[in-house]
């Protein structure tokens, strides 16, 4: 069987599930129904669609992602999971018309954890980058907009294949987090507008109250050849006043060589309207020596159909022409399951 009728096999497969799962009153994607061949494991997943409508390129419309989500935990001390996604597995545009060309399997993450005291874990294998907020929630249904800021997506790897150490202590009415994690293994495939990285190491630290802030630090290398070596220093925060959401996160590289080792910022609102409507705001700033400079702004709507269920709309405009980031009109609907 080819490669070509894989991706075509599990597209059906993989939306079958997703039509049975829109019918039925979903569930958050922590609970999840247990599936029957083992005691501890449960399986989920989500999956969103989008639609583009940019300034200067033809409409596209896509199944974005198809995720599924297997993890197994019982009352020992160690647990597992793992997220397998098929990436824009079909899509539309004005001039190629429905296409699958583009789909490809992606490992998100795989990692084994073992629980060491109350208050350090030791996960082992591919986690996302514990950079700011942004990364860290990272499926569709649980960010408020269709685009992701520049920043948390151009400076650092969004995933890394290595050991972290974890855990949180709790400080008077606080809690504090906190992560050290480092590259073991080399990420061994690269998206098509993905930035490899390699010699991945830092941590991040959050206080958590009516504000909570957080703090990353990290070194890392481009796998690009003569390649300088980056130090990075991160700061993001949410809070929630009343029915307004903020929160916002800004990064800073410096090179080793000493010239500019690139930067970015965004700050978002998110304003509840009542029956389940939100009013979104987002201003960006980025900056990098290989990619240039855009200055990004965005007004939209999510609507909250079902608990698992998100309708977006915004625009996004501003200056600078990035790949995967178009300015223009974008819609998108995504669904846990």
């Amino acid at each position: 069987m080819n490669k070509r009728l894989i991706m075509i096999v599990a597209s059906v497969t993989s939306l079958l599930v997703l039509c049975k799962s829109a019918w039925a009153e979903g569930e958050a994607l922590s609970e999840t129904v247990p599936t029957t061949f083992m005691d501890g494991f449960s399986l989920g997943g989500y999956s969103s669609a989008t639609l583009v409508i940019p300034r200067t390129r033809s409409v596209e419309a896509a199944v974005d992602d198809i995720s599924l989500i297997l993890r197994w935990e019982n009352d020992g001390r160690f647990k597992f999971f793992g997220e397998l996604e098929l990436e824009r597995p079909v899509t539309w545009n004005e001039d190629e018309r429905f296409s699958h060309k583009n789909a490809y399997l992606d490992l998100e993450r795989l990692y084994l954890e073992y629980n060491l005291s109350e208050k350090l874990n030791l996960r082992a294998g591919r986690f996302l980058t514990p950079a700011g907020r942004w990364n860290l929630l990272h499926a569709a249904p649980l960010v408020w907009t269709t685009s992701r800021p520049l920043v948390t997506s151009r400076l650092f790897p969004a995933s890394t294949n290595g050991l972290m150490l974890y855990g949180s202590a709790p400080m008077q009415n606080k809690a504090f987090e906190y992560t050290f994690f480092v590259e073991t293994l080399k990420d061994q495939y690269k998206d098509d507008y993905e930035i490899q990285y390699r010699d991945v190491s830092g941590a991040h630290f959050s206080l958590n109250n009516d504000v909570n802030v957080g703090l990353t630090l990290m070194t890392l290398r481009q796998t690009e050849p003569r390649s300088p070596a980056y130090r990075m220093i991160g700061l993001d925060f949410l809070t929630q006043l009343d029915r307004l959401e903020l929160s916002g996160e800004g990064y800073y590289r410096f090179a080793s060589n000493g010239k500019d080792g690139g930067s970015g910022a965004y700050i978002q609102s998110a304003y509840h309207l009542g029956h389940e409507w939100y009013g979104l705001a987002r201003l960006e700033t980025f900056q990098s020596p290989q990619e240039g400079s855009a200055e990004r702004w965005l007004v939209g709507a999510t609507k909250r159909l079902k608990p698992n269920q998100l309708l977006k709309m915004e625009f996004a405009g501003g200056s600078g022409e990035l790949p995967d980031a178009p300015r223009g009109f974008l819609g998108s609907f995504a669904i846990l399951f």
